[in-house]
C-alpha cells in the first residue's frame, strides 16, 4: 500500500502515542527510529532517514480515539489543530496554515471538493482509514499547488494474504450528541484476485454544553459506502476503487431568544454528496515500477434554509492523473520523477450564489533522487506547475454578480533535506523547501454570503500565488527510559492571502495579500521507568504575524493557541489469556491564551486558557487465544469544562458565541470475524 510522499520532503517528528504497540511482539517505543514505513515515492524506509517532519498515526491509536470524524481523530497530534463549526465539522489546520494549503490524500490521489469553505468537513469515512500519515511543510514537490502547509494522507488497510477471507464489525457511542456509528466491513484475496468493501452510517443529534445547553443546528447524518476489486500478480496490480459519501449536517445559525438568550432552532441544513471511481495500477519495469493513477470525483454541495429547495447549489467535476516512476531499490541511490494534475469544471445550480462557476487545468512535472552515504543521507528535487482557470460571468436579478475572467499561475518548487545518525539513538535533521499556491475562486471571485460562517465574502481578481521558503529542523533521541523529538521550523511567505472585515459594523469581507512570517515548532517526549508505564508529553507553539503592518494587523487570523498534551499511560495485561493489551490511560489537553490575534475591525478576538481532562481504558477479548473483539470505553472533558476553542467558527456567533461540546462518556466495539 503505497501514499505518495516524495522521499525528499519526508521525515519524523512521531509523538509516541502515535506509535501504541497493537500486540506484545511490536518493539517497545525506544525502537521506533529503527521502524520500516511506507513512505510512497520511493517505497518503503526507515524512519531514521526521513529527512523532513511527518508523523505517522498506526492503526491502533486510530482504533482507541473516540472523534466525531476523521479530522478530530488526528487534530491531537503535535503541530495540528483543527477549525470547527460543531461537532460533525472539522477542517484540517497544520502548523497554523489550513484550507487550501493542505491537500488530503486519499487512495492515492487529492480529495477535492469545497475544501475553501468553513463550515464543511472533509468528505472521508473515517470507518475507512486504517492509518495515516501527516507531511508538516511545503509538499510542493509531489502534488503541486495547494499543499503548501502540508499533506494528510489517509491509508485503506493492507491486502489480506492469499486464501484469507475476513469480515469486520464495530460500533461506537457517544453520549453527549446521542452519536450512534456503525460499520462492516469484507475482504478477501484468492490467489490473484483482491477486494475489499465497507459500508458505514452514523448519527448524531444535537450536542450540549452547561453554558449554552442543547444546540440546535448541530446535529448530523453520514452515510458512506467503499470497494476496491482487483488483481495482484508478479507484473503488479491493477485495483479499481469506488465510494460515495454523504452527510447531512445542520446548520448553526446562533440567533437567540430576545428575552431569555437561549439559541433558537434552525431548519437551516446542507447535503453533501462525494462520489468517487479511481483506478490505480502499478507495473514492474526493471528494478523499479511505474504507477498509474487515474480517479474522477464529482461533489455536490447543497444548502437549505427548508425542506423543498436548495439556495446554494454547487457541482463539482474533478478528473485526477498521476504518472510517476520509482527506482527505490538501489542501495546507495534513489530516483522518481513523473507528471501529475487535475481537471475541473464547477457549476452554480442552486438560486443563490457565492463562487463564479469556472474550469481549471493543473499540471505539473517533478524528479527527486536520494543518496545514501553511510550515516548520511542526502535528498531532494525539482517541479514546474502551470495552473489556468477560466471563470463563467453570471446575471443575478437584471445585475452582473460575477465577471468572466482568465488567470494563469506558474511556480518553481523544490527541496533540500539531509538526516544525519549521529549515533544509533540520535538523529539531526535539515530540510529547506520551496512552496507554491495558486489563490482558489473563492479567493478571487467570491461575491455573496457565506451562510455558517457569519460573512459576506467578496473577493479580488488581482491576487498573485503564494510563494513560502520553510527551513526545518529536527532532532530525535531514543533510549531505554526516554524518547524525545523536537522539531523547529521558520515559514516565509509572500503574497500570503488572508480574509479580512472591513468594517466592525458589518460582516462584509474582503480577501487581502501581505508577506507572512511563521515561527515555532513542536517537542515530545514520552518517559517510560517501567515497560508498562509511559508519560508522554508534547508542546505545539506557533507564532504567525504579518510583516511591516501596525499591531492591529499584525498577527494572522486562525492562528491555533500553544497547546500541550499530557498522557499517563499503564498496560495492565498483556499476553492474557481472557484480555490482552488492557490499559488505562488519563491525559490532559492545555490551551493557553491566544492573545495574539486579528483586532482590526474586530476580525478575530482573544481567547482565554482552558484545561481539558479526558480517560481512556480498552482491551482486547480472547477465546482460546484467538481476539474476538476490542473494547474500549472514554471519557472526554472529565470535569465539562466550558470552552471555546480559539478555532471554532462558532466563537463569533451573535452575542456570546457558542461553546464546545460538553462532556460525552463514550464506548467503542470492534469485532472481527475470520472466515
Amino acid at each position: 500500500m503505497n501514499s505518495l510522499i516524495p522521499l525528499l520532503a519526508l521525515a519524523v517528528v512521531t509523538p509516541m502515542s502515535a506509535q501504541t504497540p497493537t500486540d506484545t511482539t511490536d518493539c517497545d517505543h525506544m525502537h521506533h527510529l529503527q521502524e520500516v514505513v511506507v513512505t510512497g515515492l520511493t517505497g518503503q524506509t526507515r524512519m531514521n532517514q526521513l529527512p523532513a517532519p511527518m508523523l505517522v498515526i498506526h492503526p491502533r491509536l486510530l482504533q482507541e480515539t473516540s472523534s466525531t470524524n476523521i479530522i478530530d481523530a488526528l487534530a491531537h497530534q503535535p503541530g495540528v489543530s483543527q477549525i470547527t463549526t460543531g461537532s460533525g465539522i472539522s477542517k484540517p489546520v497544520i502548523r497554523g496554515l489550513g484550507y487550501n494549503r493542505i491537500v488530503t490524500v486519499v487512495d492515492g490521489v487529492r480529495q477535492e471538493g469545497q475544501q475553501w469553505g468553513d463550515e464543511h468537513g472533509i468528505e472521508v469515512d473515517a470507518q475507512t482509514v486504517n492509518s495515516a500519515e501527516i507531511l508538516k511543510g511545503p509538499a510542493s514537490l509531489m502534488y503541486g499547488s495547494d499543499a503548501m502547509a502540508g499533506v494528510l494522507v489517509l491509508h485503506d488497510a493492507p491486502l489480506m494474504a492469499d486464501g484469507k477471507m475476513a469480515a469486520h464489525l464495530g460500533g461506537e457511542y457517544q453520549s453527549n450528541n446521542k452519536l450512534l456509528d456503525y460499520t462492516v466491513n469484507f475482504a478477501g484475496r484468492q490467489k490473484a484476485f483482491v477486494w475489499n468493501w465497507r459500508w458505514s452510517q452514523k448519527d448524531a443529534g444535537e450536542y450540549r454544553n452547561k453554558v449554552d445547553g442543547r444546540v440546535p443546528g448541530s446535529q448530523f447524518k453520514e452515510r458512506a459506502v467503499k470497494g476496491m476489486m482487483g488483481v495482484n500478480q508478479d507484473w503488479g496490480h491493477s485495483h479499481l476503487k469506488l465510494s460515495y459519501y454523504y452527510i447531512r449536517p445542520g446548520m448553526i445559525e446562533g440567533g437567540r431568544h430576545v428575552e431569555t438568550n437561549e439559541l433558537e432552532p434552525s431548519d437551516a441544513f446542507q447535503r453533501i454528496q462525494h462520489y468517487k471511481a479511481l483506478l490505480d495500477n502499478s507495473f514492474n519495469i526493471g528494478e523499479g515500477s511505474l504507477k498509474v493513477l487515474v480517479g474522477y470525483q464529482q461533489n455536490r454541495r447543497q444548502e437549505y434554509e427548508n425542506a423543498e429547495t436548495p439556495g446554494l447549489d454547487f457541482r463539482l467535476h474533478t478528473m485526477n492523473y498521476d504518472v510517476h516512476y520509482l527506482l527505490a531499490h538501489q542501495e546507495a541511490w534513489q530516483f522518481a520523477g513523473g507528471v501529475s494534475g487535475m481537471w475541473q469544471r464547477s457549476q452554480n445550480l442552486g438560486t443563490e450564489y457565492l463562487i463564479p462557476a469556472y474550469r481549471l487545468f493543473d499540471i505539473g512535472a517533478f524528479a527527486s533522487v536520494t543518496h545514501h552515504i553511510e550515516s548520511l543521507t542526502l535528498s531532494g528535487g525539482l517541479r514546474f506547475d502551470n495552473r489556468s482557470l477560466h471563470s463563467y460571468a453570471l446575471e443575478d436579478k437584471g445585475e452582473l454578480r460575477f465577471m468572466d475572467f482568465y488567470r494563469s499561475f506558474r511556480g518553481l518548487t523544490g527541496s533540500l533535506g539531509a538526516i544525519y545518525n549521529i549515533t544509533e539513538r540520535l538523529d539531526v535533521r535539515l530540510n529547506v523547501s520551496h512552496g507554491f499556491r495558486a489563490p482558489n475562486l473563492s479567493e478571487l471571485g467570491s461575491n455573496g454570503e457565506h451562510e455558517g460562517t457569519f460573512r459576506f465574502e467578496h473577493g479580488n481578481q488581482d491576487l498573485k500565488a503564494e510563494q513560502s521558503w520553510q527551513l526545518d529542523l529536527g532532532m530525535d533521541f531514543s533510549s531505554e527510559f526516554v524518547t524525545a523529538q523536537l522539531s523547529l521550523f521558520a515559514n516565509h511567505i509572500s503574497n500570503y492571502i488572508f480574509l479580512e472585515r472591513e468594517s466592525p459594523l458589518t460582516n462584509d469581507y474582503r480577501y487581502q495579500q501581505g508577506t507572512a512570517r511563521l515561527l515555532g515548532g513542536e517537542v515530545a517526549v514520552d518517559m517510560h521507568p517501567l515497560e508498562r508505564l509511559h508519560f508522554e508529553n508534547t508542546f505545539s507553539y506557533v507564532n504567525a504575524r504579518q510583516l511591516h503592518q501596525p499591531r492591529e494587523n499584525r498577527w494572522l487570523p486562525f492562528t491555533p493557541a500553544p497547546r500541550w498534551t499530557s498522557n499517563l499511560r499503564y498496560d495492565i495485561i498483556r499476553n492474557g489469556r481472557t484480555l490482552n493489551n488492557t490499559f488505562v490511560a488519563m491525559g490532559l489537553e492545555c490551551y493557553l491564551k491566544q492573545s495574539n490575534v486579528r483586532t482590526v475591525n474586530a476580525t478575530e478576538t482573544a481567547t482565554p486558557s482552558y484545561t481539558l481532562l479526558n480517560m481512556t481504558a480498552g482491551t482486547d477479548l480472547r477465546y482460546k487465544l484467538r481476539k474476538v473483539a476490542s473494547l474500549f470505553v472514554s471519557v472526554q472533558n472529565l470535569t465539562n469544562r466550558a470552552y471555546q476553542s480559539h478555532l471554532s467558527r462558532l466563537k463569533y456567533a451573535d452575542g456570546p458565541g457558542i461553546c464546545n461540546m460538553g462532556r460525552s462518556f463514550n464506548v467503542k466495539l470492534l469485532v472481527p470475524i475470520n472466515l
